[in-house]
Formats: C-alpha cells, sequence, structure tokens
C-alpha cells in the first residue's frame, strides 16, 4: 500500500510517498520525494508510483514468463498443442465451478467434455454447467473484439441458460450478499453506472496498464460490481483470462485448493477499498504458476 510521509528537516516539511513490502521474509520500503507540498494530482502520482515498482519488481518477469511460453509453444506439435489445450480447458472449467459449489470432480469432469460420460449420483444442475463452461470458455478463446457488456451478458446466458434460464444474461435487479463475506456488493440501482464505468475504464487502459495487471484488475473490479445473481465468479475468470490470451500471456488457473487465500485476498481488498491487496496476491499465484518458465 503506497501511504504519505511527512519528515521535518531543519524546521520545514517534506513529503515523501512510502510503499512497505515484503522480500525474503523481510519487510522492505520504496520512497519517493515529493517536495514541500503535495502535487495536486496525488492520486495519479501514487498510481504511477506503484506502477514503477510493479515493473522493477513483477512486471519485467512476466514478461520473460511470455516470451519462454512463445519460444516453447512454437516446438509442440500442432496435435499435442491441441491435446494440451484440451486439458487447459477440462482443468479450468473443474477449479472455476468447484470454486463455486460443483460436486463434480476432475477425473469426472475429463470423462464428461473429452467423452460425453455423465457422473452418475450428480446434480444435473453441475453437470450442465460444467458442459455450458467449456461451450464459453472456447467461445471466448476464439472472441476477437473487445469485451463490451453485451459479450458479458451473452457469455453469463450461455452458461446458465438450462439451469437459471430466469437468471440467465439478466443484471439483477435484487440486493445480494455473499456467503462468508462481510463484504456487500452495490445495490441494483448502482448497477448500470458501474457497468458503463467498467467497460470505459476497460476501453481507456488496456493499453497502457500491463496485461497481467489488467487482468487482475478486471477480475477484481468485475466480481465488485456483481452485477449477477449467480456466477459473478465464473465471468470475472474468464475475463481475467480473456485479458491474458488477448495479450499473448498465458492463462491462469485459479485452483480449488488456493479458494481460502483466493477469497481472503478479493474480500481485504474490497472492504479496505485497496485493489493493490488482491493484486499482490494474483501476482504472486501468476508467479508461482509459471515460474519454471524464468529457468
Amino acid at each position: 500500500m503506497v501511504s504519505i510521509k511527512k519528515k521535518n528537516m531543519n524546521g520545514n516539511t517534506y513529503y515523501y510517498l512510502e510503499h512497505s513490502y515484503r522480500k525474503n521474509g523481510k519487510v522492505n520500503k520504496k520512497e519517493k520525494y515529493l517536495g514541500p507540498t503535495l502535487p495536486k494530482n496525488i492520486d495519479q502520482v501514487k498510481q504511477d508510483f506503484l506502477r514503477e515498482f510493479y515493473q522493477e519488481t513483477w512486471f519485467n518477469r512476466f514478461d520473460t514468463i511470455k516470451e519462454q511460453f512463445i519460444i516453447e509453444k512454437r516446438k509442440i506439435p500442432s496435435s499435442l498443442e491441441k491435446k494440451e489445450a484440451e486439458h487447459f480447458a477440462i482443468t479450468f472449467t473443474y477449479n472455476t465451478n468447484r470454486i463455486e459449489g460443483s460436486t463434480i470432480t476432475l477425473r469426472e469432469t475429463a470423462d464428461l467434455l473429452e467423452r460425453g460420460i455423465s457422473p452418475s449420483q450428480r446434480p444435473l444442475e453441475d453437470i450442465k454447467e460444467t458442459e455450458a463452461h467449456k461451450e464459453v470458455f472456447t467461445d471466448m478463446l476464439n472472441y476477437k473484439k473487445e469485451i463490451t457488456l453485451p459479450t458479458v451478458l451473452y457469455w453469463h446466458k450461455q452458461l446458465f441458460q438450462y439451469t437459471k434460464p430466469d437468471d440467465a444474461g439478466k443484471i439483477r435487479q435484487h440486493p445480494v450478499g455473499i456467503s462468508g463475506s462481510k463484504f456487500f456488493p452495490p445495490y441494483p440501482i448502482e448497477l448500470d453506472l458501474l457497468l458503463r464505468d467498467f467497460f470505459d475504464w476497460y476501453q481507456q487502459n488496456k493499453k497502457t496498464i500491463h496485461p497481467v495487471h489488467l487482468a487482475g484488475l478486471a477480475h477484481l473490479k468485475f466480481v465488485t460490481i456483481h452485477p449477477f445473481g449467480d456466477g459473478n465468479g465464473r465471468l470475472s475468470r474468464l475475463l481475467m483470462n480473456y485479458v491474458l490470451h488477448k495479450n499473448g500471456y498465458p492463462m491462469l488457473i485459479i485452483p480449488y485448493s488456493q479458494r481460502k487465500s483466493y477469497y481472503t485476498a478479493l474480500q481485504r481488498s474490497q472492504l479496505k477499498k485497496d485493489e493493490n491487496v488482491f493484486i499482490l496476491w494474483f501476482f504472486k499465484r501468476y508467479l508461482k504458476e509459471y515460474k519454471h518458465h524464468l529457468i
């Protein structure tokens, strides 16, 4: 988190920006001198300072990951590349649905999506939403245009048309809570403006914010708006991977096994209104997933 610090020297006051971060188990600090008065555009100065820090600490490594990912991808035979893409789709579908309460196992997900074998004694809703998610994910991979609200509404409708037809593709008209969270999503009357702001923000920043950072922010911002009665997490993770895929970076699976730390990071960001709490969790998760590309 970036904070403003004052230092008094020889009777004069000077202002600094300070960012504390943990590295190798120790708390470190990075400072930026502002001068004897605070700049009027202090919020922008804070963001620029944080991006400089991210560039030094994270973005260079993410770019190396992308370069190695592309090099290795070129070496893979087309037949094997298709198989690996199928494996990612299955694993992503399993984890993103499992986080939301699906009872279908990874093995059952693979049998269902690869061989059309429906698991016995599983809710029909879980089966239908597994099949639908795979189709929407494939559609997302092939989508060449920029994301818009109609695009997201269409994906939501495709996800839930067979299980929640009264909710599919529709912005909620009722207040909602999040189970186990102290964060309360916006009221329905706020959603139209918040969604317009979200897509305006994306259009204005898609070429200036680093793609991995942009993916994490898109996830956080959209799930915080919480525009649907159900499926906000799944849509947010689809948007996250849309941004990564569109910019040539390897996509990310947030594992079901990491759901506790994932939810904690989201809630802390939402309650503190500090994006960087979740973003740092996201960066660490991304780096851990692809650190083998840095060797």
